[in-house]
């Protein structure tokens, strides 16, 4: 195994340094329990968006930390889940009286701590609402989940629900915007290579030169099925078509296309399966209103891309385009 590390025990707080000396206008770093927050927080009146989960998917969620998106990150260790009592200490550090929306992914640790932590803070008279997204169409259960997985949409349910609480939205309508973006969400992942968990040293799955893995998840779970590798018009059309035929999306539907790179991909073939996907959504009468093409939640070195469609509406365009200014996303400041 060659990675940039030290000792593979200190990856995530020496990541996290670094985050907070690159970015020291915007967000600060706690080290016990690790926290990513927004240096102004918490803000009177506006309700406070917190998110996490595993290290390992950077910029997700650490990136995602500042005016216009999260209010603070709780990231644990590579590929695990945060404990109670740290999301709970981001609940003190961030929220006001209006309240917190927990943006959690599907995965069972993810949701177990996250609901432990909301029940704390509640008992404690803070009011705490938590929201799932499981947009990813790839298969209904998975190893770390019950039901489907949270993957890309939460980088755009995160944007459009920090938007909404900069705005000062009430928390009700907060959640209630959230909720619409994962009611309206699909995503799905291919991997191309395995990732390495510094810790475990080695690949965690195994694909020959000739294979892909159709419906990966972010942390190396199984897809769908495995395939002889193919084109990319006939891979990009058969990752469109799981996720168009799921919701469906429809001819006269408005959407954001967001590509996403795993981690290894490099950029040229990014844009360019992103430009395929682009072609055939016109081709069957779908408008990409919005786009966001990057790696913006990745699976540490995976070579491979994720698709995520959101359906827009007019509040949920206004809400997107709302500036933003995080170390990951910056736009409108």
């Amino acid at each position: 195994m060659k990675k940039i590390i030290n000792d593979p025990a200190d990856v995530v707080v020496e990541a996290l340094r670094g985050l907070a000396a690159a970015h020291s206008g915007i967000l600060r770093v706690v080290e016990d329990p690790a926290l990513v927050v927004r240096t102004d927080a918490p803000v009177d009146g506006k309700v406070a968006v917190i998110s996490g989960g595993g290290s390992g998917h950077e910029p997700l969620h650490g990136g995602f930390v500042g005016p216009g998106m999260l209010d603070a990150a709780v990231p644990g260790a590579v590929f695990t889940s945060p404990t109670p009592d740290a999301v709970q200490a981001a609940v003190e550090a961030t929220t006001s009286a209006a309240g917190a929306l927990l943006i959690v992914k599907n995965y069972t640790g993810d949701v177990l701590n996250f609901e432990t932590a909301a029940e704390l803070a509640g008992a404690e008279g803070t009011e705490v609402r938590s929201v799932v997204i499981d947009d990813d169409v790839a298969v209904a259960d998975s190893t770390f989940t019950a039901g489907r997985r949270g993957v890309g949409g939460t980088v755009l349910l995160e944007k459009i629900a920090g938007a909404a609480a900069e705005r000062r939205y009430s928390l009700d309508d907060v959640e209630a915007v959230a909720r619409r973006v994962i009611g309206q969400v699909r995503s799905i992942g291919v991997a191309l290579t395995p990732p390495t968990v510094p810790h475990a040293g080695e690949p965690s799955f195994t694909l020959a030169d000739d294979e892909i893995e159709f419906g990966i998840g972010i942390h190396g779970e199984p897809g769908r099925e495995r395939i002889p590798a193919e084109p990319a018009d006939q891979l990009v059309a058969r990752m469109l078509a799981a996720i168009t035929e799921d919701l469906p999306f429809e001819r006269g539907d408005r959407v954001l296309l967001f590509t996403n790179s795993m981690g290894g991909t490099p950029q040229v073939e990014l844009y360019l399966a992103h430009g395929i996907a682009e072609r055939l959504l016109a081709e069957q009468g779908i408008t990409v209103e919005r786009r966001l093409v990057g790696p913006y939640i990745t699976s540490l070195e995976m070579q491979g891309i994720s698709v995520t469609l959101l359906k827009l509406d007019d509040e949920l365009v206004d809400l997107w385009d709302s500036w933003v200014n995080t170390p990951a996303l910056r736009w409108g400041v």
